[in-house]
């Protein structure tokens, strides 16, 4: 006859029911009335080593950013310190959260990616007159080894900090 530790027992019921109860968007209900909500979409902004006239000439946005359209909103700005011009871009529509998401980002079909891309695009033809890209072919012939390499360099400008 086994012994039943009631202490451990209770924990167990207990936490089983605050992740039902996380599970259920906490009023018990099924499914839950907020899955995965549209979050504001956050600003991505990067500091251009130019003054605003020559980031944006015209008055216009950069190239690489107008070709996203109306999805985006974009704003310039001296840098603090006289450093330059911010530019700032954020998705008109808000950003997906949760799964859908986690399955976006997953899939290549994340909006984000194009506007993180487009927006270091748009620094490099701002102070350097060119959209820079590696050396191609990284390798003289594809291998199983060299895939992340080449997977890294297709959509490292996709991701990561600005």
């Amino acid at each position: 006859m086994k012994l039943v530790n009631w202490g451990t027992a209770a924990a167990v019921v207990a936490a089983g029911g605050a992740v039902a109860r996380r599970l259920l968007g906490g009023d018990g209900q099924w499914p839950p009335r907020s899955v995965a909500p549209a979050r504001a979409s956050r600003w991505h902004v990067v500091t251009i080593n130019r003054p605003i006239d020559q980031v944006a000439p015209g008055g216009g946005i950069p190239e690489p950013l107008a070709q996203l359209g109306d999805a985006v909103e974009v704003q310039l700005r001296p840098a603090p310190g006289g450093r330059g011009t911010e530019l700032a871009v954020r998705l008109r529509h808000g950003e997906s959260a949760g799964v859908a998401g986690g399955a976006a980002r997953i899939s290549g079909t994340d909006p984000r990616r194009a506007v993180r891309a487009a927006l270091r695009q748009a620094k490099q033809v701002a102070e350097t007159g060119e959209v820079l890209s590696p050396d191609a072919p990284p390798t003289a012939r594809e291998t199983l080894l060299n895939s992340p390499l080449e997977y890294a360099t297709r959509h490292g400008r996709e991701e990561g900090r600005l």
